[in-house]
C-alpha cells in the first residue's frame, strides 16, 4: 500500500474505525498524491518561470487559447480555460457548502465535510461506489430506482443492488427498509433518493423521522452503515407536509456508525444539465476536520484517477450565477413553472375514469410521477401506441409507467392522460 494512502487510513481510524471498515479496498488504497508531479508543481507556484504543468501559457501568463472559443466567454481565461483542482474549486466547494447549511436548517452547528466536486450525479455515485463498495457487496435500494444504478455500481463494480418495497399504504414503506437493513452481514451500503426517481416522492417529516430511527436502530444493533443520499431533484417539493431538508441532514447526527454521503449538484436543482457539476459531502456523529479531510482527499484521489477534473468552465458559471443577487429570485421562477405542472397533473388524475386502466403511485415532488397500469396491460406494448398513434412518449418500467411532467407543458397534461387512456383502449381491442 501506498505510504500516503496509508496516512490516511491511520488518521481515519484513529478517529473513527467504523468509518475504515467502511471502505472498499479500492478506498482503502487510494490517495491524493502530495508528492511527484502534483507536490512539485504546487511548490513551483508562483515562480517567475514556472515548467512543471502541462498546461500552455500565452508569453503575458495567461492561459493559451482560440480566439474561436474566448471569443463566446466573457469570462477571465483563468477560469475558464485553465485546470480546476481535482477536489474542484476552492470557492465553489465553500460556496455550496454554505448553501447545504442554508438549505437544511438542522444541520447548524453539525461539522461536515467541504464537499468535494464530481462530473456531476453520475460520476458522484461512481465514486462512492469507489470508496466504499466491493465487489459482491450487496447494496439496498428501493424497489423504485434510477436504473443507472445498476450501470455505475453493479456492472462497474460488481454490487448486488437488493430491492425493498417503496410504498406500503399510499406512503413510505419504513418497515421494508427496517428488515433490509437488519439483515445477515455488519456493513450495509443503503442509497435513499429523495425526491425519488421514477416516482417523484419525498417522505413526509414523520416518514423521515422513521427512516432515520430504523437507521439508527440497525447501527445501535451493531450494524455498519453508509448511506448514499443521492439528492439530484433536492428542493423540487410541491406540497406542505413533506419534508423539506435532506435525508442526509437526519443522518448527519445519527450515530458514529452511520456514515452519511451527500451526493448532489447543479445538474436539476439549477437546471444545468450539460455543466456536469456534482459534490460529495461526507458527515457522521462525532467527525472532525481531521476525518473529513482523510475522506476528502480519498475522494479527490479518485476524482483524479478517472476524470482528473471536473470541468472549470462550468463551475466558474456556476460560482457566478449562485452569487447573483436575482440567482433565488430566478430560481423561484422555474419552480412556480415545475409546480404548475405538477399541479395540472394532479388535477387531471382527480377523474375518476383513468381507474379503469391505471392508478397514480405517490407523489408529490421531483421532476416525475409514475402510473400503475392495470393487470392484463402491457406496458411497452403501450408506449409504441403511445408514439405511434398518439405522438406521446413516456417510460415503461416493467408496467409502471413514468411521466416526466419536467418536460411537458401544464397545458398537455390532460392530453397525455387522455392519450394513455386511449392507448390502453387500443391495446385490449387489440388483443382480445
Amino acid at each position: 500500500m501506498n505510504p500516503q494512502a496509508q496516512e490516511l487510513n491511520e488518521v481515519i481510524l484513529a478517529k473513527n474505525p467504523v468509518v475504515f471498515d467502511l471502505l472498499s479496498e479500492k478506498g482503502k488504497n487510494i490517495f491524493f498524491p502530495k508528492k511527484g508531479i502534483l507536490g512539485q508543481t504546487a511548490e513551483a507556484k508562483g515562480t517567475k518561470i514556472n515548467a512543471t504543468i502541462g498546461a500552455a501559457i500565452e508569453d503575458d501568463g495567461s492561459p493559451m487559447r482560440l480566439d474561436a472559443i474566448a471569443s463566446k466567454i466573457d469570462m477571465d481565461p483563468s477560469l475558464t480555460f485553465s485546470y480546476a483542482p481535482s477536489f474542484g474549486r476552492p470557492d465553489l466547494r465553500s460556496k455550496w457548502k454554505q448553501m447545504i447549511y442554508e438549505k437544511n436548517k438542522q444541520l447548524k452547528d453539525l461539522t461536515l465535510s467541504l464537499p468535494v466536486v464530481t462530473c456531476a450525479l453520475t460520476h458522484g455515485i461512481s465514486m462512492a461506489g469507489y470508496l466504499f463498495v466491493d465487489p459482491g457487496q450487496e447494496i439496498i435500494v428501493p424497489s423504485l430506482f434510477w436504473g443507472n444504478y445498476n450501470l455505475g455500481l453493479a456492472s462497474a463494480y460488481g454490487a448486488r443492488l437488493t430491492k425493498f418495497n417503496l410504498f406500503k399504504n399510499g406512503g413510505f414503506d419504513v418497515e421494508a427498509l427496517k428488515q433490509s437493513l437488519m439483515t445477515e452481514g455488519d456493513k450495509k451500503v443503503l442509497i435513499l433518493n429523495f425526491p425519488n426517481n421514477p416516482s417523484g416522492y419525498t417522505p413526509t417529516f414523520k416518514e423521515m423521522d422513521n427512516i432515520a430511527a430504523s437507521v439508527r436502530e440497525a447501527a445501535e444493533a451493531g450494524k455498519k452503515i453508509v448511506v448514499f443520499t443521492d439528492d439530484a431533484y433536492f428542493g423540487l417539493v410541491y406540497e406542505d407536509n413533506i419534508a423539506q431538508e435532506s435525508i442526509f441532514a437526519y443522518l448527519s447526527n445519527l450515530h458514529p456508525h452511520v456514515l452519511a454521503v451527500k451526493i448532489d449538484g447543479a445538474t436539476k436543482e439549477d437546471y444545468a444539465w450539460g455543466f456536469r457539476v456534482g459534490f460529495i459531502t461526507y458527515a457522521i456523529k462525532g467527525g472532525d476536520a481531521d476525518l473529513y479531510q482523510a475522506l476528502e482527499m480519498k475522494t479527490a484521489g479518485a476524482v483524479r484517477g478517472s476524470i482528473s477534473n471536473a470541468a472549470n468552465l462550468s463551475q466558474s458559471l456556476l460560482l457566478h450565477a449562485f452569487e447573483s443577487p436575482d440567482y433565488k429570485l430566478q430560481k423561484k421562477s422555474k419552480y412556480i413553472i415545475m409546480n404548475a405542472r405538477y399541479q395540472a397533473i394532479k388535477k387531471v388524475l382527480t377523474d375518476d375514469k383513468y381507474a379503469q386502466f391505471f392508478t397514480a403511485l405517490p407523489y408529490n415532488s421531483g421532476y416525475f410521477m409514475c402510473i400503475q397500469l392495470k393487470e392484463g396491460l402491457d406496458g411497452e406494448a403501450i408506449r409504441e401506441i403511445l408514439i405511434k398513434k398518439y405522438s406521446i412518449g413516456i417510460i415503461n418500467l416493467n408496467n409502471v409507467l413514468r411521466v416526466a411532467f419536467a418536460a411537458m407543458a401544464a397545458s398537455d397534461a390532460k392530453k397525455l392522460f387522455d392519450g394513455i387512456f386511449a392507448a390502453c383502449m387500443d391495446y385490449l381491442k387489440e388483443n382480445k
